[in-house]
């Protein structure tokens, strides 16, 4: 259609409404309740084209629940272009996508109001289509669920002139090691679909408890995810016939064993080298456990009792540290293979001085 070169079909179908709309008599605006911000408009950019739009809201819509966001798209708020859309909808640039009024509590408002400190970390790599830090014990990769911010919004704090940030994959709070992130929407989905069809290596140092079996190299049980009573999300191995039980694989290997400590009443310990061929939930922490081998330092799943021991001799985290990651470079193909090395409170327990 001559004029209408370079816009999708969507965007040209806007255009069409727009002029329908422009000849209705006595037409007048929606208003927002009393209390409420009118709606807004915003412009899909080059970075943001591809994204799903309910991960784009949440980006847009600082301190609304997701539970809110999937309703105001259900019931039809969000418009792209002027037309209904989905959660999954794909936004492209140029879209222009409505945002309607929310409210949100005097907490939240007060919360979003005050950002996150800025903080940079530990690079292993960076170019302008990633970084890869080595994430601490003890931070969250990202706010929520109690937590007010993580790596990402401190990160976003620290680089307030990138354009895009995003974590390609998550840890555990309490793990350190390796964590990616994207500078690109087009690096994100390129590693993300790696993680996804489990082209990346992904290993893991832990430390058990008592002497892991040389033989036992493989661990192929599946894993169910629930709620305890207080809310708080676990994971148990399953059987195989457990409709929500999910596949999970993990390679055990011995790298050193660390002798019995009569003298601060601690047992033989098993360093080991885990990579997981699967990344469910505490997928690491429950295989092992389920072996009788818990790691060390592990408040949810591991011996408490040892826990409360090792705390008195300076050990406050738990033994688990994202150590080796390979993957194929998102824009040379190129294959990465990244080291992070234990942090010094690690290394310095299984080799004391």
């Amino acid at each position: 259609m001559q004029g209408l070169c370079g816009l999708n079909s969507r965007q040209i179908n806007h255009l069409h409404n727009n002029a329908q709309v422009k000849h209705i008599i006595g037409a007048k605006p929606p208003t927002a309740p009393a209390g409420l911000p009118a709606a807004r408009l915003v412009e899909v950019d080059a970075d943001s084209a591809g994204q799903r739009l309910d991960n784009f809201l949440i980006r847009h819509l600082k301190g609304v629940p997701k539970t809110h966001v999937y309703r105001i798209i259900r019931s039809g708020e969000v418009r792209i272009n002027k037309g209904r859309v989905s959660a999954d909808t794909r936004v492209e640039a140029g879209d222009v996508v409505r945002l309607p009024p929310v409210r949100i509590s005097d907490k939240v408002a007060e919360k979003a109001e005050r950002p996150a400190p800025a903080r940079e970390f530990p690079i292993l790599l960076e170019d302008e289509h990633l970084i890869a830090i080595d994430k601490p014990a003890g931070v969250a990769v990202h706010g929520g669920s109690g937590v007010s911010f993580g790596v990402i919004e401190q990160l976003r704090q620290a680089r307030s002139a990138s354009k895009f940030l995003e974590l390609v994959h998550r840890l555990d709070r309490e793990t350190s090691g390796i964590l990616l992130v994207a500078k690109k929407r087009s690096a994100l989905t390129h590693l993300q679909d790696q993680f996804r069809e489990r082209e990346t290596g992904k290993t893991y140092l832990a430390l058990v408890t008592g002497a892991w079996p040389a033989n036992k190299k493989v661990i192929d049980l599946p894993l169910h995810k629930y709620l305890q009573a207080d809310g708080e999300r676990r994971v148990r191995v399953t059987t195989a016939d457990d409709p929500d039980g999910m596949r999970s694989i993990t390679l055990v290997k011995v790298r050193s064993t660390v002798p019995a400590r009569a003298a601060q009443g601690l047992p033989t310990m098993s360093l080991l080298e885990v990579t997981i061929k699967t990344g469910r939930t505490h997928q690491i922490r429950v295989h092992l456990a389920s072996q009788g081998h818990a790691i060390v330092g592990d408040d949810k799943y591991g011996d408490f009792d040892l826990n409360k021991r090792l705390q008195k001799l300076s050990m406050k985290r738990m033994f688990l540290h994202a150590w080796r990651l390979q993957f194929n470079h998102p824009a040379s193909g190129e294959r990465v293979q990244l080291i992070a090395e234990l942090p010094p409170e690690l290394a310095d327990f299984v080799s004391p001085a």
